[in-house]
C-alpha cells in the first residue's frame, strides 16, 4: 500500500539529504516521488546511461557496482544517482537490488527546482557528495 503524503514526509525528514531543509521543501519532495518497487536482483539504475532522477533507498539494501568492482552497499536513507542528477552525464555506476528494495524516485527536473529553491539542499547534496569522494579516494589509497 502506497504511502500517504504525511508518512513520506515523515520518512523523508529523517534522510540525511533533507536533513535542516524547510518543511515546505520536504514536503514539495514528498509530493513529486513516487515509490519505486524493485525485486532482488534488478537493475535500478545502470552504468553508463544518461541519469534523470535520484533514488532515495526506503527498505532493502543496493549494491553499487562499476564493472565488476562493488563500490558500497547503500541502505534505507541513502541515495541514488545524485551526481548525474547535478552533472547530467552518464551514471558512473550501476544500482542493483540486493534485495526487494523499495525506493522514493524524484525526477531531475523535480530535484534541481527544489535544489534552487533551496540553498540548505544544495549544501546538503555537496556535503553527501563529498563524503562519497573522501570514502573512494580512502578505498584508493590503501
Amino acid at each position: 500500500m502506497p504511502l500517504s503524503m504525511e508518512e513520506k514526509v515523515a520518512w523523508l525528514e529523517q534522510v540525511p539529504l533533507f536533513s535542516g531543509c524547510s518543511r515546505d521543501v520536504v514536503e514539495r519532495i514528498a509530493d513529486v516521488s513516487e515509490e519505486a518497487a524493485f525485486p532482488a536482483g534488478q537493475v535500478i539504475v545502470k552504468q553508463g546511461q544518461i541519469g534523470n532522477g535520484l533514488y532515495i533507498v526506503m527498505s532493502g539494501e543496493v549494491r553499487i557496482v562499476a564493472g565488476d568492482d562493488e563500490l558500497a552497499r547503500l541502505g534505507p536513507g541513502e541515495t541514488i544517482g545524485e551526481l548525474s542528477v547535478i552533472d547530467q552525464q552518464p551514471r558512473v555506476a550501476s544500482a542493483i537490488a540486493s534485495v526487494d528494495t523499495v525506493c522514493l524516485a524524484v525526477a531531475s527536473w523535480d530535484l534541481i527546482a527544489l535544489i534552487e529553491q533551496d540553498p540548505s539542499l544544495a549544501l546538503n547534496l555537496l556535503r553527501q557528495l563529498a563524503g562519497r569522494l573522501r570514502r573512494a579516494d580512502e578505498r584508493l589509497l590503501r
